[in-house]
């Protein structure tokens, strides 16, 4: 099988290519990354040599170049491109619809030009908003996003569904939790936490930090989109989430007290607009239909991420240095496959 996976050199995106050719040696991937700042071939520096894989740099929303590469011979496309912080969607909208709208359609038309026998839309608890305390959200609750971000996610979602139900597209969409572990870029909670208490630097934690996600570790979300990849039912929604609801102020002790750091580096900062209160999806169809269940606990999962950041300081030090642009031209323009 050949797969072309968007968004490759992200975080979601990396640990997924690792984990396909972990299991499936003999399958094939083309990864068309355009290397915003969240994009990182370091992440692909151990597989780039392999004959099974081909690194493009790109842009979704260049329907030339994603029809260059579709019509080469795909199988499936897993859609992981996508601009994903939240606080940024706030300042800067447009470049989230374009992309995570505008760059879906690019690829439906490819898909639907091309006969492409699989596209996987990799999206969000977020799409649904916010739920109370006792309450789950499944694949059929309403849509009711509360940030650019999420809305921008969502649209993409019903763009999806309708070429399923107009065109008949095999097409499948994927909604998990909040993930965490390697390779994440350090804007996110747990990774930015975790770099900023190496460095004794202050954890600016939004409002009462009350606010409850549930966290599924990112190998488990790659097992569970391998899964939909190869077992789910074409025009399905599938939500992968960890099980594992903590409150933001929760995740941040358990950094702390794993590092033997103080208290005192907590700063309660400002809310942010509209922002969710909880995050919960039932995953039962998932399980049922998918044999989908997450293995790493939650505290196991934190303690491998947090000894990950340790032994890979020189990845995200130049990260977080704004480095990266610079090493990428240095360094991956001429090894570049194209």
């Amino acid at each position: 099988m050949k797969l072309l996976v968007t968004g490759g050199a992200g975080f979601i995106g990396s640990n997924f290519i690792h984990h396909i050719l972990k299991t499936y040696p003999q399958y094939k991937i083309v990864t068309l990354d355009k290397l915003t700042y969240a994009g990182n071939l370091d992440n692909l520096s151990d597989i780039e040599p392999a004959n099974n894989y081909q690194f493009v740099k790109g842009d979704i929303c260049d329907l030339k170049l994603v029809e260059e590469i579709v019509s080469g011979g795909i199988d499936a496309i897993l859609n992981f491109a996508a601009e994903t912080h939240v606080d940024r969607s706030l300042y800067d909208p447009k470049c989230f619809v374009q992309t995570n709208i505008t760059g879906t359609q690019v690829l439906l038309e490819a898909v639907l030009k091309y006969k492409v026998k699989r596209f996987i839309q990799i999206s969000t608890d977020e799409v649904y908003g916010s739920i109370e305390q006792g309450k789950f959200f499944t694949e059929e609750s309403l849509l009711l996003p509360n940030s650019p971000y999420s809305a921008s996610k969502a649209g993409a979602d019903l763009l999806v569904r309708s070429y399923f139900k107009t065109f008949k597209l095999p097409v499948l969409i994927t909604r998990s939790s909040n993930n965490y572990g390697p390779y994440q870029f350090p804007e996110k909670l747990i990774p930015l936490f975790i770099t900023n208490a190496l460095e004794d630097r202050e954890l600016p934690l939004y409002g009462d930090g009350l606010y409850i996600r549930d966290w599924i570790y990112v190998e488990d979300n790659c097992k569970g989109i391998d899964l939909v990849l190869h077992k789910g039912k074409e025009g399905e929604i599938y939500n992968l989430g960890g099980g594992a609801e903590k409150t933001n102020l929760e995740i941040t002790n358990f950094i702390l007290n794993y590092l033997g750091k103080p208290e005192s580096l907590i700063k309660h900062v400002k809310d942010r607009p509209a922002h969710d209160r909880r995050y919960a999806m039932d995953c039962i169809k998932a399980e049922k239909e998918l044999n989908f269940r997450p293995k790493v606990k939650l505290e196991e999962g934190l303690k491998k991420t947090v000894e990950w950041y340790l032994n890979n300081k020189e990845w995200w030090k130049k990260v977080k240095s704004g480095e990266y642009l610079k090493y990428y031209e240095n360094h991956y323009l001429k090894r570049e496959k194209v």
